[in-house]
């Protein structure tokens, strides 16, 4: 089993917000929506490699996510926390979890936003975005 994407919410017209943090600032290329789902708003952004996605659905009544959140393991932590902040997006660092290296973040829409990377090698991210 793999996970085929994760889903976070965004207001109405939040879209743009979307765009500048997850294609922006971590450089996730934009997926294109089918038809039928891209008449409901939102948008949709796929690793470089293909394997995982983030769709960004519009919420009526939408609120925040403080706590639930997407967490992207990437090679070079360091250069994704400067293009982060380098965009106008905080970047909060933690050393809570072993193993690992992370900050967190907030998207465009508020939304939590975990960034980590393996302290013993780079993380399986062959085809990712990492510059």
């Amino acid at each position: 089993m793999r996970l085929h994407h994760a889903q976070v919410s965004c207001p109405v017209g939040g879209e743009d917000a979307a765009r500048a943090f997850y294609g922006g600032a971590l450089g996730l290329p934009e997926a294109v929506k089918p038809p039928a789902l891209a008449a409901r708003g939102g948008v949709w952004f796929r690793s470089a490699d293909g394997r995982a996605e983030l769709h960004v659905g519009v919420e009526q009544d939408f609120q925040p996510a403080r706590k639930a959140h997407p967490a992207f393991c990437v090679d070079d932590i360091d250069a994704v926390a400067e293009r982060v902040a380098t965009a106008g997006f905080a970047v909060e660092w933690d050393d809570l979890f072993p193993g690992y290296r992370r900050f967190y973040s907030q998207d465009g829409n508020a939304n939590r936003v975990e960034i980590l990377s393996p302290l013993d090698g780079p993380a399986d991210t062959e085809g990712a975005t990492d510059r």
